[in-house]
């Protein structure tokens, strides 16, 4: 039997810089919009929420911090409609306004048949007119969110779906995966702190690790009010 030959290595620097270092965040070729807190932009891939990919948010029962941390994002992605599938809440329009987003951009999707919501995340990611597609898709299967992958990947589309933790522990397609709550309360915040402040956990990124929570601090002055008003009506409309 022939000998083998001698194997060589490739140093790491050789490599071209579009194949990804999995010991580094990933600089892909995808366009990003910032998240408008430096210190998340800072732990993401490209230094920004993805455009073309599916950005997977997990939260606990009963919470619904999404536009705490979408708003200044979805402000700056453009004038065209901003489509939301399946909201469980009409979005405060004051304090949409105060963060840059006109409360006229947005398009609400309402139907309680899960098969439509998926259908209706596909058509507005094919709308060349959509910014952004946010979507409540609870019980969607690993299938059925890569669809909306492709789909976003496509048509170069902002897309944040929203799921409950429990599907944490479920496979994903998404791109970046991470999961939200409230800032926990310490002896240094007040009530209104604690409702607007947020504690991120990036589950799943194109990089390495990361063992220690994110945090964005509380807004201040009058969008705390306005927050905390929302908050408000939030639940003022769930007693109803």
């Amino acid at each position: 039997m022939p000998a083998l030959a001698s194997r060589s290595f490739v140093d790491v620097h050789d490599i071209h810089a579009d194949v990804w270092h999995a010991h580094a965040l990933s600089h892909a070729a995808l366009p990003v919009i910032a998240t408008g807190d430096a210190t998340l932009d800072a732990q993401l891939p490209g230094g920004g929420w993805p455009i073309g990919a599916l950005i997977e948010i997990v939260q606990p029962p009963g919470v619904h911090s999404e536009w705490r941390l979408l708003l200044p994002a979805l402000a700056q992605s453009g004038h065209g409609p901003v489509v939301l599938v399946g909201a469980p809440h009409l979005p405060f329009a004051p304090a949409l306004a105060a963060q840059g987003l006109a409360a006229q951009r947005l398009l609400w999707v309402r139907t309680p048949v899960a098969a439509a919501r998926l259908w209706a995340c596909e058509q507005a990611l094919r709308c060349a007119d959509v910014n952004a597609v946010l979507a409540w898709l609870p019980q969607a299967r690993s299938d059925q969110l890569r669809r909306l992958q492709m789909a976003a990947t496509e048509y170069r589309k902002l897309l944040f779906v929203m799921r409950p933790a429990q599907s944490q522990a479920d496979a994903s397609p998404a791109a970046l995966r991470l999961q939200l709550q409230p800032q926990t309360a310490t002896q240094h915040t007040d009530a209104a702190d604690i409702a607007d402040g947020l504690e991120l956990q990036l589950l799943k990124r194109r990089g390495p690790p990361l063992d220690q929570s994110v945090y964005l601090q509380a807004r201040a002055g009058p969008m705390k009010l306005l927050m905390a008003a929302a908050h408000a009506l939030d639940c003022s409309t769930a007693r109803a």
